[in-house]
């Protein structure tokens, strides 16, 4: 897949693998991801991937006292180091967790899902089957921390945000915000369309590995009762 480059500020790169959101371009966002993660450079501060793109910030000092040539940028010095990572990137054999989330939809955990249904011209327990039949991927994780951004909803249920945004929204939130759906991970204000609520509990920064989430795990949403939804977040807390 081709790919661009171009400057973000005198300390970042961007690596750009164009416009389309689909798992073909998600999986090289993935690969370069992988290999910087296993050999990560001692000239890098860190990097950030998103739907289509790469950026990696990087520490222009190290790099202008320790490695570049003389007269040469950084940014020149960090491009050309990219452009042989990408020449000779190889497939790892990435492989995708499958992770089930269960939902208690509706009533008070999901005060939203009448307007979604209504919208739609559906019923209740449409939106309800129609959200859990997605094949759903997680293309990267951003806003709020450990915020899965999820790819693979049906359209059929497609809702814009509200027009005035909650100042709060509890943690474990199932919403539906445009093509797109959700879960908040922890408490923070939102204009998302709720549906429903998890359980689970997404992020736990006292865990090694706080996002329970990562980019490219496959999703399943699954239906609980209110019951199970207590007995389940008793247990998680």
């Amino acid at each position: 897949m081709e790919q661009t480059m171009h400057p973000l500020g005198d300390q970042a790169l961007i690596i750009d693998f164009g416009d389309r959101i689909d798992e073909e371009t998600n999986y090289e966002v993935r690969k370069v991801a992988s290999h910087l993660d296993r050999e990560k450079p001692d000239w890098m501060v860190e990097y950030i991937p998103a739907f289509t793109t790469v950026t990696i910030f990087y520490d222009p000092f190290y790099i202008a006292n320790h490695i570049s040539k003389a007269n040469q940028l950084p940014y020149d010095w960090v491009q050309e180091e990219m452009r042989h990572m990408l020449s000779e990137l190889k497939d790892h054999g990435q492989t995708s967790r499958s992770i089930d989330i269960p939902v208690c939809y509706g009533g008070e955990l999901g005060p939203d899902l009448p307007y979604v249904a209504k919208r739609n011209n559906m019923t209740e327990e449409e939106v309800i089957a129609t959200h859990m039949e997605g094949e759903y991927l997680v293309y990267m994780i951003g806003f709020a921390p450990g915020f899965p951004y999820i790819g693979g909803m049906d359209k059929k249920i497609a809702t814009p945000r509200r027009d005035d945004p909650r100042l709060t929204i509890p943690a474990g939130s199932v919403g539906i915000a445009g093509e797109q759906t959700g879960v908040y991970p922890i408490e923070t204000p939102g204009g998302w369309q709720l549906i429903g609520r998890t359980p689970v509990k997404l992020f736990d920064p006292k865990k090694e590995t706080p996002s329970l989430l990562q980019a490219g795990d496959r999703i399943r949403f699954t239906r609980i009762n209110a019951e199970d939804y207590k007995e389940m977040k008793e247990d998680e807390e």
